[in-house]
């Protein structure tokens, strides 16, 4: 891996990782579509047929072995939560960027989300809530951090880039 980004849902993660693959001529990888294809069915039917912690056990071995694979990782919102994918993330030589979001931003991105569990579970106000439960996380396993609210999906990746070169060069 050239960057890992970890972040809350709606954060920007897998656009912004995308984005930045394309700019360094590497794959991008996502962790929750990679989920999806090991178990052969979508996040919320995971989470409906065998529940949260079936859910984050086949996380972490997922996130175990992307982690050797070269390119650009989009984490789950819920990925550094869990202290073994903490660890994991935190061993690894790979900048780890944290895209950050204020509550606000979330409303405004998610407010039409039917298809994230938690959205559906928790409902916006909820998320406020979590994202304040697992914000001192993402702070902890991060190397940079990138405040998302006002910059466009390039704007950010100029950012990643030039923290990228900090870490890999500082």
């Amino acid at each position: 891996m050239r960057a890992i980004l970890v972040g809350f849902m709606g954060s920007g993660k897998t656009t912004v990782g995308q984005l930045l693959a394309d700019e360094l001529q590497t794959a991008h990888r996502d962790l929750d579509d990679m989920i999806v294809e090991r178990a052969g069915k979508p996040v919320q039917q995971i989470f409906d047929d065998d529940g949260e912690q079936a859910f984050r056990a086949m996380e972490h071995q997922v996130l175990k072995d992307a982690l050797a694979d070269d390119g650009i990782l989009s984490t789950g919102g819920g990925t550094p939560i869990q202290a073994a994918n903490m660890a994991l993330l935190r061993a690894s030589n790979v900048p780890v960027i944290l895209l950050d979001v204020a509550p606000a931003t979330i409303l405004s991105r998610l407010s039409g989300d039917n298809v994230r569990p938690l959205v559906k579970k928790l409902g916006l106000g909820g998320l406020v809530d979590l994202k304040g439960e697992r914000d001192s996380r993402y702070h902890e396993v991060s190397d940079v951090e990138i405040a998302t609210d006002d910059l466009t999906p390039e704007e950010v990746v100029d950012a990643v880039l030039t923290a990228i070169h900090a870490t890999n060069h500082g």
